[in-house]
């Protein structure tokens, strides 16, 4: 038990390396540049920071905030599911799990809160004048519920009160559940915008965060070991080859998804439908989609994870940031293929798809989501390196 506990520290101490330190910096640097680039926004207007118009008032700022969202969720269902279901593969990465599911949530809060121009107005009234019918409403009391019961489960599994936090944790993933599907329904109650109007983007968006929330849990997993320059223990291991086959299930359901979702734009869908799928497949947005929506997003790490059967950490750890690549462009593209295409079509010689590219405000927000999740995962293995190694898992 000694020797344990000396490696241990060892191991921490290679986490505070001179690297480990430069790379927390330049995360805080991203972090607070977003922020700086969301006030800027905030004093002059962000009509003239942002690039979005009343024809597409959404873009990457929404689909990052809807990226980090889904990927929380990932992370949270993952994590609850393998504590109930105790003494299975996942066990091993739980608890980093509910840890990362609370940083990356923040991640996306930061952003929505920027990309807002009052967003002290949705702290207030969210709770005065609460709109029941709101899907937007929902999505945000939801993910707030669920941020704070994560809170306190990871709290009591530091602290070792298992039973309880297991508790919190189910209550945490219903909320994260529910938030998500919303934020799917989101999108899919707009019959205004035809491409994403119908059941199908709930379900999508829930396939969505387990293939990111198990993509996530490889790669950060690796990036742990590899900062503290410890041999992985044989239990994480057996942990992500489980993570890289629920990846890999979703994976192939995605692709299966796509399709249909194409070919029910082509076989009986409205003219806008199948302009904004030809956005995709040979308009604007064409380079996204078949480059890093499709080969890198799907079929490379269907290859990958195939080829070397989920036997090695290297090629588990592609396959993981190839899927979250990719799964970032669908969310871009899935925001703005939606609105490419003009409401009144036809009319008044409107061009056959507007036009949108990220200002460099809106770049720097988005980045500044990134910088934050790095800082947390960063401050969290120097912090709590403990509570996610195996030994500390109930």
């Amino acid at each position: 038990m000694l020797n344990t506990f000396s490696l241990a520290e060892v191991a921490e101490e290679k986490v505070a390396t001179p690297t480990v330190t430069k790379a927390t910096i330049l995360c805080a640097i991203l972090a607070l540049v977003g922020v700086g680039a969301g006030l800027y926004a905030q004093v002059v207007g962000h009509e003239h920071a942002f690039a979005n118009t009343r024809e597409m008032p959404w873009g990457i700022l929404i689909a990052n905030y809807a990226y980090f969202a889904i990927i929380s969720t990932g992370l949270c269902l993952l994590a609850v599911l393998s504590h109930i279901f105790g003494h299975n593969r996942l066990t091993a990465l739980a608890n980093r799990m509910v840890y990362l599911s609370i940083v990356v949530i923040f991640g996306g809060f930061l952003i929505i809160g920027l990309e807002l121009e009052n967003p002290h107005r949705m702290l207030l009234y969210n709770m005065l004048s609460p709109n029941l019918t709101s899907n937007i409403w929902w999505m945000g009391t939801l993910y707030s519920m669920a941020v704070g019961f994560m809170f306190v489960e990871f709290y009591l599994i530091l602290t070792k009160k298992y039973s309880l936090a297991v508790t919190l944790g189910v209550l945490g993933a219903l909320a994260e559940l529910a938030a998500n599907t919303n934020l799917g329904a989101v999108f899919a109650t707009l019959s205004a915008r035809p491409f994403w109007y119908g059941s199908q983007l709930p379900i999508y968006f829930l396939a969505s965060a387990v293939m990111t929330g198990s993509a996530a849990i490889i790669l950060f997993s690796n990036w742990a070991y590899k900062m503290r320059g410890e041999e992985m223990s044989q239990s994480t291991r057996e942990g992500l080859q489980g993570a890289g086959k629920v990846m890999f299930s979703t994976l192939v359901l995605l692709a299966i998804a796509t399709t249909w979702k194409f070919i029910a734009a082509f076989a009986g869908g409205a003219e806008d439908v199948r302009l904004a799928a030809l956005s995709l497949l040979q308009g604007p947005l064409a380079m996204n989609f078949w480059v890093f929506e499709t080969v890198v997003g799907m079929l490379a790490p269907i290859v990958i994870l195939t080829l070397s059967r989920m036997k090695s950490q290297q090629a588990l750890s592609a396959a993981a940031l190839m899927v979250l690549v990719g799964a970032y462009f669908q969310r871009f593209d899935i925001v703005v293929a939606g609105q490419i295409v003009p409401i009144y079509n036809g009319f008044d010689d409107l061009p056959t798809y507007l036009s949108y590219i990220p200002s460099v405000a809106e770049f720097l927000i988005a980045l500044g989501g990134f910088g934050l999740v790095g800082l947390g995962f960063l401050l969290g293995e120097r912090f709590f390196g403990k509570a996610f190694r195996p030994s500390g898992h109930h």
